[in-house]
């Protein structure tokens, strides 16, 4: 089957009852000169480009937790080189002509804004195309190759924005695909963008920037969005970023921005951890993360909450029972941690503010096969339908579990309400607790 895009024809990879289209170029290689640049548009081709192999990831150090090592990336055949070579989206469609168009749900990975990537082993596009939704997967710059902020970069554009190339790489991602999703079977004007962890950090600032225009119709925000969540800082400020900046050249050892282009993607690696060490304790936290740059970001996604700065859109916010900054004393005193908090913050100022609606959820199913809980990330093998890939002894009720939420899931991307289908009432939450769904078995 073969498709035509704005760029050309192109190919994919039958896969029975859908096609994926992998390794498909949203913008030109970021290498050389265009280190540390907005994403250029990319190339049209002659022929038929031939969408059948995965693309690397992101230039990135290696996993450092030894609990996601073995979780999403202990198997080999999904593991992928590293590379600047990286802005490419994957896209898994389904082959019923005559249910077009369909909803579509652009993914966007987590990993601290550090690392991780768009085809790891959670992540697969079947149980949506199953279920009449095209999935989209998006690789981005990460760590100092996206969000390197520095006066340098600055003054190469008119506004004088620096930083945030991981988002600019989103956003011209989502414009890719709003272009040209057509081809496919896909509505453009039906675009859910979803993401977990910085994902979802990714998706609040796509609903929060100008930049995204009316692309974007729903977003599910999963454990990294909210208001006044404990991990969206309002102190990144591109002034602050830059400060950090200043720091990596030092560590570059680099005289110039014609220098720091020219060192190999190894070594701007390797330099990491000696930056980390210097900047860490004066940024005291992650700070390779998006930035107020009055450019993608005019202010604190807080700040834009409060004036309602964001889409008036449906949205789905949730977190998990161990999430991220859930200590085992807040356990012994029944608090739920600031991701839980933030997310029911979120639907009250929405609901306040007259915006919204927004479905609330809350991840409590506790994995088989260890004492791990429901840690962070542990809902990616649910909503994404891959149970059968993980290594835990997965029961009945599980696979039931991940269907219903995969139901609830594509049900709001098809049109703005998890609810039908037979599934139990789900209803939209405005700071109410008991109308927070509770997944588990």
């Amino acid at each position: 089957m073969i498709i035509e895009t704005k760029y050309g024809k192109m190919s994919g990879v039958d896969m029975g009852n859908y096609v994926e289209y992998r390794g498909v170029p949203y913008a030109q290689p970021p290498v050389g000169e265009l280190r540390w640049r907005a994403p250029v548009e990319p190339k049209a081709w002659d022929g038929v480009f031939k969408a059948d192999t995965y693309p690397a990831r992101c230039m990135q150090e290696d996993q450092p937790n030894a609990l996601y090592t073995k979780e999403f990336y202990a198997d080999p055949a999904f593991d992928r080189k590293n590379a600047e070579d990286c802005l490419y989206i994957n896209i898994w469609t389904p082959k019923e002509p005559e249910n077009q168009p369909y909803p579509v749900a652009f993914w966007i990975h987590g990993g601290a804004f550090l690392g991780g990537y768009a085809t790891e082993q959670e992540f697969d596009g079947e149980a949506y195309c199953r279920r009449g939704v095209i999935l989209v997967s998006v690789e981005y710059r990460c760590n100092i190759f996206g969000f390197l902020a520095h006066p340098w970069t600055g003054a190469e554009n008119e506004s004088g924005h620096s930083g945030n190339y991981g988002i600019l790489d989103q956003i011209a991602a989502l414009k890719w695909v709003y272009e040209n999703i057509g081809a496919f079977g896909g509505d453009p004007h039906n675009i859910t963008v979803f993401g977990q962890s910085a994902g979802a950090m990714s998706a609040q600032t796509l609903i929060s920037s100008p930049l995204t225009e009316n692309m974007i119709a729903k977003a599910i925000l999963q454990s990294g969005g909210g208001y006044k969540n404990g991990l969206n800082r309002d102190d990144m400020t591109q002034a602050f970023q830059e400060e950090l900046g200043e720091l990596f050249v030092k560590a570059a050892g680099a005289k110039t921005l014609e220098e720091l282009r020219a060192l190999p993607a190894e070594k701007v690696i390797s330099l990491m951890p000696a930056f980390f060490a210097e900047a860490f304790p004066k940024a005291k936290g992650l700070f390779l993360v998006p930035t107020f740059d009055d450019y993608v970001l005019s202010e604190s996604y807080d700040a834009l909450i409060d004036q309602m700065k964001i889409k008036d859109i449906p949205y789905m916010i949730g977190s998990t029972k161990d999430d991220i900054m859930v200590t085992p004393e807040m356990k012994e005193k029944g608090e739920r941690g600031p991701l839980y908090e933030g997310c029911l913050a979120f639907c009250r100022r929405l609901a306040e503010a007259g915006g919204g609606p927004v479905w609330n959820y809350y991840f409590t199913r506790e994995l088989p096969g260890d004492d791990a809980g429901a840690f962070h990330s542990s809902e990616l093998w649910y909503m994404f339908g891959t149970l059968k890939r993980c290594w835990r002894p997965m029961t009945e009720a599980d696979f039931a579990l991940s269907g219903q939420m995969l139901d609830y899931w594509t049900n709001f991307m098809k049109k703005g309400d998890p609810n039908g289908g037979g599934l139990e009432e789900w209803r939209p939450c405005r700071g109410e607790a008991e109308n927070i769904r509770i997944f588990n078995v």
